[in-house]
């Protein structure tokens, strides 16, 4: 991991766009986080429209099994503590 300070960013920016090719690159503004470049590979990775949750979980290795216990527990709820 790499941090770049905001003027060292701009100094070296095309070394800065090489370095983000292989891992992310930290950019510090005033010693605090301002922002972080990445490669393409990795922004379209990341942007890519997820699965709908049900569909992700019908295609889950667990969906075949039938181990989840998905019974309810009916008992009464604890007292509260004064």
């Amino acid at each position: 991991m790499m941090a770049w300070q905001t003027q060292e960013a701009k100094a070296r920016f095309s070394e800065l766009i090489k370095m983000a090719e292989h891992a992310p690159q930290f950019i510090t503004a005033r010693g605090k986080p301002a922002a972080v470049v990445i490669s393409q590979k990795e922004f379209l990775r990341l942007s890519e429209p997820k699965p709908p949750f049900f569909d992700f979980m019908q295609t889950s290795p667990l969906a075949a099994t039938n181990d989840l216990d998905l019974e309810r527990d009916s008992s009464l709820p604890r007292e509260p503590e004064n």
